[in-house]
């Protein structure tokens, strides 16, 4: 199995030792140089909040490499999970509970196209979204625009799944999947996986 190639920032030294030292001691993993972070399949990031500096490297980030991001933090709003999900983080660890094995799989996670968001945060998106659904888009009729399929499959993206997953959990294909994801993608304009569930999200389509 080929390594996964990782690119670490911090916005202290103590968690960059740190986390650093966790992800130096998997066979599964390398860790890149500052120097070759362009060439990361997956960016981790640690802060102690998604403060605006932060939400500029991750937009950095996304621009430079378009590298899916695990974000190990203290504490994360929903509105600012929804601000980060925009800037390609697939994968949200809280600080206190990061453990090698867990940076582990949220890492091998975001490189095989899926994801892992606390269930705290995830009920509280759910919420969020039924109520932009009841109140606001229902009324004007505007998630109209995806088709029942494309729900469901942004619905299992959310959750975190990657294509295999979501293809068994719908009985699908994984070419049915990837061509309902190109789909939707091309059809809105949008550059990515993360990007069309920020949009679902934000628009109350999922």
């Amino acid at each position: 199995m080929d390594q996964v190639r990782v690119a670490l920032h911090a916005t202290d030294p103590l968690s960059h030792a740190g986390l650093a030292g966790l992800l130096q001691t998997r066979p599964e993993l390398t860790l890149l140089r500052v120097a070759d972070r362009a060439e990361a399949r997956v960016l981790v990031v640690a802060a102690e909040r998604l403060s605006p500096e932060v939400v500029a490297v991750l937009r950095r980030a996304a621009a430079d490499s378009g590298a899916p991001v695990v974000l190990v933090t203290t504490e994360i709003s929903e509105e600012e999970l929804l601000t980060a999900v925009e800037c390609r983080v697939v994968a949200v660890l809280p600080r206190s509970a990061v453990t090698a094995e867990r940076l582990t799989k949220s890492v091998l996670a975001a490189a095989a196209g899926g994801g892992i968001m606390p269930a705290n945060l995830v009920g509280e998106l759910l919420k969020h979204i039924e109520r932009l659904q009841r109140e606001v888009l229902s009324p004007q009729g505007l998630a109209a625009g995806l088709t029942p399929r494309e729900i469901d499959v942004l619905r299992l993206m959310a959750d975190g799944l990657d294509t295999s997953e979501i293809a068994g959990e719908l009985c699908y294909s994984e070419r049915t999947v990837k061509n309902v994801i190109y789909g939707l993608t091309h059809r809105l304009n949008l550059r990515n996986r993360s990007h069309a569930v920020a949009f679902a999200l934000r628009a109350g389509m999922i």
